[in-house]
């Protein structure tokens, strides 16, 4: 077998022990939250209504581009990533640094698509256990998410109308 047989990708960057690691850590959490519900006594819910699912998703959204994306959040991203440059209303575009589990985090924490679903399993751990908190924080992050909507539409506007 040749060295580019065992490869994964043509540059070898791709932390595959890393992905095993934090696949790992997202599955534990899961059966960690199905047990204490279990024990508690939480009884899941027999159907998500629409608005629920909608209200989630929204929440997810903002909440997983404050988490990759955001100037402020920077702190938690910076271990695992270093700047690459500006992005757009107060965004930035990190990448991934270093090797293995770091690299592997670093490409979870700049990825708005890969975030999405750490921040879906904990907005689905909140609503199954607590549903009117998580509802109160889902509308509280949709609420963001309409205005960042506004703030676009008005700086479109502006734009539009100066010329």
């Amino acid at each position: 077998m040749t060295t580019d047989d065992r490869r994964y990708d043509d540059q070898d960057e791709a932390p595959l022990a890393g992905y095993a690691t934090l696949t790992t850590a997202f599955t534990a959490g899961a059966v960690l939250f199905s047990v204490a519900a279990r024990r508690r006594g939480v009884q899941l819910p027999d159907r998500v209504p629409p608005w629920d699912v909608a209200l989630l998703g929204t929440a997810t959204f903002k909440a997983s581009r404050l988490l990759s994306k955001d100037r402020i959040t920077s702190f938690v991203r910076a271990p695992f990533t270093r700047r690459e440059e500006e992005g757009a209303g107060g965004e930035v575009n990190d990448a991934p640094r270093g090797k293995g589990v770091r690299r592997a985090v670093g490409e979870l924490v700049t990825c708005p698509f890969c975030t999405a679903a750490w921040v879906a399993g904990g907005l689905v751990a909140c609503y199954s256990a607590a549903p009117r908190a998580a509802r109160l924080v889902c509308a509280g992050l949709s609420a963001v998410t309409v205005a960042d909507w506004l703030q676009h539409a008005w700086t479109w506007t502006e734009e539009k109308t100066e010329g």
